[in-house]
C-alpha cells in the first residue's frame, strides 16, 4: 500500500487499527481528522473543509504553515546533506544557530547542547544539574525541586518534575525518581508578591538544601499543568532564593520560549537569568522536532573536569543540519515579522474577545497573557464530543479538562481570531447551555 493509494475511507479505518495517537485508547479510538494540507492558519481537511488552527499545533507553528521562508531554508540544506553525526563533526547550522541563541537568551547561558524533543532537553537539563554537582564534589546535591501543576515531558526524568497528584503521570510514580515539590505559585500575573508566598519554597530549600541540585520550573506560564499565570516578582524572588542556597534554577521555556508569554522568552518578564534553559517547539517554527538545552560557562566546564571529563549525553540526531537550517529561518521571522507586535495584537484580541465569557454560568475564569487565551470552564469537557463541536464550527481548538484556550500562530489577522474565538464560545454556549438552561 502507497500514500496515493489510501481513500479517505480506508485511511480513517486503518488509523484507528494500527496508529496510537498521543493520551488515546486504542480500545475504543477516538476520532482523528485527516489533514492532507496546511497553509498559514488553516488545516485541509480531507474532505476539502478548511479549520482555522487555534493551537499553532501544540504551540509550536509561530509562522504559520507552510511559511516560503521555512520550506526554502529547508530545501537548500536538504541539498547539502539532511543529517550527519554530531560527535567529532560540526556544521555551519548549528554553529550558527548556537550563537544566535546564546544572544537571544538571558545573559551568561553561553554553552549550548543540541537535542530532538522538548521532554529530551529536560533530560539533558535534569542530567546536567546532578553531573554538576558531582564534579564539585557534592554528589549528595541529587534531587529536584519544583512547582505543582508543572508539566515537563513525558520520559521518565522529565515525569518525575511534573505535578505527581494533578498530573498525567501517577500512574507511574512507584517507580520514578522522588524529589520535593511545593505549592505552585498563587495565580495573578500582576499579582503583587505578598508575605508569605515564598515561605513554603524558602522553608524547604532551608531543610534540604544539601540535597538539592535544582529549582526546575516553567516561568510565568504553567502551559499543561493548568495553564496557570504567575508574578514575574515570585519568579524573581524564587531565583534570589536559589543563589542563597546554593541550587541551580533550571527554566523549562519549551511552551513560552520565542515569545508566546509576550516576552522573547518568560524569564525576560523577571529579568532572571537561570542556570540552564530549555527550548523546543517553537525553535523551528514548528517544521520539525528539534530542542536545545542552553547552560552557563561555569556547568560546563564544572562537569568537563569531573570524573567523566565531559557530559554524558549524545542523542543520535543531535544538531540536526536540517533542524538546525529551519530554526535559523524561524528566527529571521521573529526578527523581520516583529514578533513583538503580532503577540501585542493577538493579545489584545484575545483580551476583547475573550474576557466577556467571564460573566458565563459555566465559566470560572478567563485569563490572557501574550498570545495565550484561556476559558475555564466549570467542569471537564468530554473531548470526544466537544472536539467535533468545534470542527463543525470550522475551527481546531484541543482542550483538556476544564481548560479551552487557544494559542494561535503569531501571523493571524484579527478576522480570523475573530472567527476563532467566537467560534469558541458559541461551541461552548451549545456544549453547556441546555445544563445550564435546565437547572
Amino acid at each position: 500500500m502507497t500514500m496515493t493509494s489510501i481513500t479517505p475511507q480506508n485511511l480513517i479505518a486503518l488509523d484507528q487499527q494500527h496508529v496510537w495517537h498521543p493520551y488515546a485508547s486504542m480500545d475504543k479510538p477516538p476520532p482523528a481528522y485527516p489533514v492532507v494540507g496546511a497553509h498559514g492558519v488553516r488545516l485541509t481537511l480531507i474532505d476539502g473543509q478548511e479549520i482555522i488552527d487555534g493551537m499553532a499545533s501544540w504551540w509550536c507553528a509561530v509562522h504559520g504553515y507552510n511559511h516560503p521562508h521555512l520550506n526554502q531554508a529547508m530545501k537548500v540544506q536538504i541539498e547539502d546533506m539532511s543529517h550527519v553525526m554530531f560527535g567529532g563533526i560540526t556544521h555551519a547550522p548549528a554553529v550558527t544557530l548556537a550563537k544566535r541563541l546564546v544572544d537571544l537568551t538571558p545573559a551568561g547561558l553561553d554553552k549550548v547542547f543540541f537535542s530532538d524533543s522538548g521532554s529530551v532537553a529536560v533530560e539533558v537539563a535534569i542530567k546536567m544539574a546532578l553531573q554538576y554537582w558531582h564534579a564539585k564534589a557534592q554528589p549528595d546535591k541529587n534531587r529536584m525541586l519544583t512547582i505543582r501543576n508543572g508539566y515537563h515531558g513525558d520520559t521518565f526524568g522529565a515525569m518525575a518534575v511534573c505535578d505527581p497528584v494533578n498530573g498525567m503521570h501517577g500512574l507511574f510514580a512507584s517507580v520514578l525518581p522522588q524529589h520535593y515539590f511545593v505549592d505552585a505559585p498563587p495565580m495573578g500575573f500582576d499579582r503583587p508578591l505578598q508575605a508569605g508566598d515564598l515561605d513554603e519554597l524558602e522553608a524547604t530549600m532551608s531543610k534540604h538544601h544539601n540535597n538539592i541540585a535544582a529549582l526546575i520550573l516553567e516561568p510565568i506560564v504553567q502551559g499543561a499543568g493548568g495553564m496557570r499565570f504567575y508574578s514575574p516578582q515570585w519568579l524573581s524572588g524564587a531565583a534570589k532564593l536559589c543563589k542563597q542556597y546554593n541550587i541551580l534554577l533550571i527554566a523549562d521555556e519549551i511552551a513560552t520560549g520565542f515569545g508566546r508569554s509576550g516576552a522573547l522568552f518568560a524569564c525576560d518578564h523577571a529579568n532572571v537569568a537561570p542556570d540552564i534553559m530549555c527550548l523546543g517547539k517553537a525553535i523551528t517554527g514548528g517544521t520539525m522536532s528539534f530542542a536545545a538545552t542552553l547552560a552557563t560557562s561555569e556547568i560546563a566546564t564544572s562537569i568537563s573536569r569531573g570524573e567523566a571529563s565531559c557530559f554524558m549525553h549524545g542523542p543520535t540526531f543531535m544538531a540536526n543540519p536540517l533542524a538546525c537550517a529551519v530554526a535559523n529561518a524561524s528566527l529571521d521571522l521573529l526578527e523581520s515579522n516583529d514578533w513583538k507586535n503580532q503577540v501585542d495584537e493577538l493579545n489584545k484580541g484575545l483580551t476583547r474577545l475573550l474576557t466577556p465569557a467571564v460573566s458565563l454560568p459555566y465559566v470560572e475564569d478567563v485569563r490572557v497573557l501574550g498570545a495565550i487565551g484561556v476559558i475555564q470552564v466549570t467542569q471537564a469537557v468530554d473531548l470526544g464530543i466537544i472536539q467535533k463541536m468545534f470542527v463543525a464550527e470550522g475551527i481546531w481548538v484541543r482542550p483538556f479538562g476544564k481548560l479551552v484556550y487557544v494559542m494561535p500562530p503569531f501571523i493571524m489577522s484579527q478576522e480570523d481570531l475573530a472567527t476563532l474565538c467566537n467560534g469558541m464560545l458559541r461551541v461552548l454556549e451549545r456544549y453547556f447551555g441546555q445544563d445550564y438552561a435546565t437547572n
